[in-house]
């Protein structure tokens, strides 16, 4: 069982309905599966809930109703009031980022509860009595308020991450061996002699720009595979360029001093 099924949401005095659907989603975006709704549900824009939730709509089928904050709490080790305020006795408040892995490790023994107060004018200093830490958002002091969705998508996904839940995909393909690398390095150098982007003199030069720049991160044999690819296309068409320009040249289409293309179609002279 993952710890973070210990961590409990408690939305207190909600106010709007589609936002209450939307933490539901939320939740579940960061594998958050418990509810609750404490000292009265929402009272405005219920037909939002459901819409606003999506796929997340178990979870608020699964929620508990509570009379006060204090029933939605009690069986809970830490409790973590969120606030945007100031003031005296909140200014020792944490970040999410700060606050993860003290309260997953605490989660482990009981459950947490995160507490988010209404839309209006968040927990209030009675709220604030029933939590034994303070979460602060950092936000810009422009505009510091917070979304009540917004608010428990964040301190969610730090839980998640924190909680090594989240597994980053691997890259499949590993890095190619050198002796790959300089196989590729060569194709590359005859390709750019070929089309005239360099010249031979200055050919090892210009290169170690190129391996310092197709170097900056690790290169896969996935990754070779496609760009050897298009340097046989590229030769490919430069052979196939100087095969017509051999014929235009011997038509008298253009002079063979000429490094333009061929054209498709010889100018016809209408005046």
């Amino acid at each position: 069982m993952s710890v973070l099924d210990a961590i409990r949401v408690v939305l207190v005095r909600p106010i709007y309905g589609g936002n209450v659907g939307a933490v539901c989603r939320a939740m579940k975006n960061m594998g958050l599966k418990h509810l609750v709704i404490a000292g009265g549900g929402p009272t405005q824009d219920l037909d939002q809930i459901r819409p606003m939730a999506t796929h997340a709509g178990d979870i608020y089928d699964r929620r508990r109703e509570t009379a006060s904050l204090s029933e939605a709490v009690a069986d809970c080790g830490r409790v973590v009031g969120t606030t945007a305020r100031r003031g005296l006795y909140r200014e020792h408040a944490k970040s999410p980022r700060e606050l993860a892995s003290e309260l997953l490790q605490a989660a482990s023994d009981r459950p947490v509860a995160l507490v988010f107060g209404p839309e209006d004018d968040g927990l209030s200093n009675e709220d604030l009595l029933h939590c034994t830490h303070l979460l602060r958002i950092p936000t810009s002091p422009e505009f510091p308020s917070l979304n009540l969705a917004q608010a428990v998508l964040i301190c969610a996904y730090e839980l998640f991450v924190a909680s090594g839940v989240y597994e980053p995909p691997v890259e499949r393909s590993p890095e190619a061996p050198m002796e790959v690398k300089e196989r590729f390095f060569q194709m590359w150098r005859t390709m750019l002699l070929e089309i005239g982007f360099m010249d031979e003199p200055k050919a090892d030069h210009m290169m170690l720009g190129f391996i310092r720049a197709f170097s900056r991160g690790p290169l896969t044999l996935a990754d070779l595979r496609m760009l050897m690819g298009v340097v046989r296309q590229t030769r490919w068409v430069v052979a196939q360029w100087r095969k017509y320009r051999a014929l235009a040249i011997e038509a008298g289409l253009v002079k063979e001093t000429d490094r333009r293309a061929p054209p498709l179609i010889p100018d016809i002279d209408t005046t």
